[in-house]
């Protein structure tokens, strides 16, 4: 099986030795995306809900880059510092997944690079 590497800059490069994304037969596995603003070159603080969409938009970007999107996502994993604020990520992440619902796991993790908040990576169909 051919692998191919997805890469856009509509989404934050890759800062170690990863890909944003890697296609493999007709799926697509996006690394997991911090909230990082490639149009202002800033990490997104300030409070959990904007660095929730901000992570959503750049993964959105790379399976667009792929020629798939958020309705072909079959699995996705949400990693949080804060089980506290899993309903605050939850409203975003619903306002991109309603009708269609994904397979999902949210982690509580003790720490996250560029210590964000969330970090979010998924699984999609091409």
């Amino acid at each position: 099986m051919k692998l191919k590497i997805v890469h856009t800059d509509k989404a934050p490069a890759a800062v170690g030795p990863y890909s944003q994304g890697v296609s493999a037969g007709n799926l697509l596995f996006v690394s997991g995306q911090m909230p990082f603003n490639t149009e202002t070159g800033e990490m997104v603080r300030g409070n959990v809900e904007d660095e929730t969409r901000q992570c959503l938009e750049n993964v959105k970007a790379i399976l667009e880059e792929a020629g798939t999107s958020l309705e072909n996502v079959v699995k996705a994993t949400v990693f949080i510092r804060d089980m506290d604020q899993f309903d605050r990520i939850n409203k975003v992440y619903g306002e991109y997944f309603n009708d269609h619902k994904p397979a999902r796991a949210c982690v509580e993790v003790s720490r996250l690079p560029k210590d964000v908040n969330v970090e979010i990576e998924m699984i999609a169909v091409v």
